[in-house]
């Protein structure tokens, strides 16, 4: 509980202090939170983070953020405990919908290409996790790595999901008012994206690297690689 009030005190305060692109710089320990905690403890603390971020300084797209954090958070710890099924279940659903969706069929692919890879690379991602619970942490960059870009991806793909599909351009209509005004916001946004994936990753192996090999020498993955076995 002591780490869940850590990391979701941590979480609100990287939402106030951040600048620049479209997202907030909670998404650069959103992966460090999955896989230290794990998803359910994860999830909670994201949530609390989130949630109470926004409450004290209030957000219009509050409720793209209270989602999407925590479900990406959330598939980084069900990926770092090796379980692909449900974040690749959770990915085909929202990508169908997506794909369904007139909109969706409308605008570009190449907006959307980081969320494919993702998917793409999930299965893989998940075999490699068994590196940061083991004694051999050789693999631990790559596997952090792979991790911090298919959280990223998620809260991407959240957010997408619920703007199209989910149909909630309809609530901010001076911004999504057409499907030209989407079209554009949408464009500019996928630019974005693809610069805070970059960060991400970068920002996890110069950060979250050595944090998990700091963590490793405490005993905490061990203990994580027995609760494991003995599930």
């Amino acid at each position: 509980m002591s780490l869940v009030a850590v990391f979701g005190a941590l979480h609100a305060v990287l939402y106030f202090v951040s600048f620049g692109l479209w997202r907030n710089w909670a998404i650069y320990i959103a992966s460090i939170e999955g896989i230290i905690l794990g998803p359910k403890a994860g999830f909670l603390a994201a949530v609390i983070g989130s949630s109470t971020a926004r409450m004290i300084r209030f957000d219009p797209f509050w409720m793209f953020g209270i989602i999407a954090e925590p479900l990406s958070v959330l598939v980084a710890g069900l990926l770092a405990r090796g379980r692909w099924k449900p974040a690749f279940s959770a990915y085909a659903i929202m990508l169908s919908a997506y794909f369904i969706h007139p909109f969706g069929r409308e605008l570009p692919l190449w907006t959307i290409l980081d969320v494919l890879v993702a998917l793409v690379i999930i299965y893989p991602t998940a075999k490699l996790s068994s590196s940061l619970f083991g004694t051999d942490l050789k693999r631990l960059p790559i596997s952090l790595l792979l991790v911090s870009f298919v959280c990223t991806a998620t809260d991407a793909l959240v957010r997408i999901f619920l703007l199209v599909p989910g149909s909630f351009h309809r609530l901010f209509p001076e911004f999504f008012g057409s499907f030209e005004k989407l079209y554009m916001v949408f464009v500019v946004a996928a630019v974005d994206s693809y610069v805070e994936d970059l960060t991400v990753v970068a920002v996890s192996l110069l950060a979250g690297v050595p944090l998990l090999f700091a963590a490793s020498k405490l005993g905490l993955f061990q203990e994580k690689s027995r609760n494991k076995k003995e599930c």
